[in-house]
């Protein structure tokens, strides 16, 4: 579903189980941080909201958001979180980089999570320009990080099956 037709902060908090229990990484990209600070807060309100401790969650900032792949495997070195959310933002420029640190980024992430034991969730907005990202990290069409956070503890959950 195209996100023009649903808020990313939409979802029933019913189906959601408690993240009392669960620890989780959130490594987030300084690049474009007017939204990942924002992306940041979703994730971590969603996650406090769920039952999540402050002490059961841990956060690295990360250069930019080719950084979240190298990132997201010293989160789990470090921590062994049950859960790491990776937030970033890139937004379309002039040049090819933006196809080059989407794609990069996008295989990494898949790769995490290929390899690994506990899921790595992709929250990296890929924009064309500066407002579709500010509609996405807690504008007109919700936070994404929110959306990640709940993927988390439902993955987190399922993976402690």
């Amino acid at each position: 579903m195209a996100t023009s037709l649903k808020n990313l902060s939409d979802y029933d908090p019913k189906r959601v189980p408690s993240a009392e229990n669960m620890s989780f990484g959130i490594v987030v990209s300084e690049w474009n941080n007017n939204v990942t600070d924002d992306l940041l807060k979703g994730a971590l309100e969603a996650l406090i909201k769920h039952g999540a401790k402050n002490s059961n969650i841990e956060i690295l900032h990360v250069p930019g958001s080719f950084e979240l792949i190298a990132g997201a495997k010293m989160m789990l070195r470090q921590h062994n979180p049950d859960a790491i959310i990776c937030l970033g933002s890139v937004i379309r420029g002039d040049t090819p980089h933006f196809d080059y640190v989407c794609q990069g980024t996008t295989q990494g992430i898949a790769q995490l999570n290929a390899q690994h034991d506990i899921p790595f969730i992709f929250g990296l907005l890929t924009t064309d320009n500066l407002q579709q990202a500010l509609d996405r990290c807690g504008g007109r069409l919700g936070n994404k990080g929110t959306e990640c956070a709940v993927t988390a503890i439902k993955m987190a959950a399922i993976n402690k099956q």
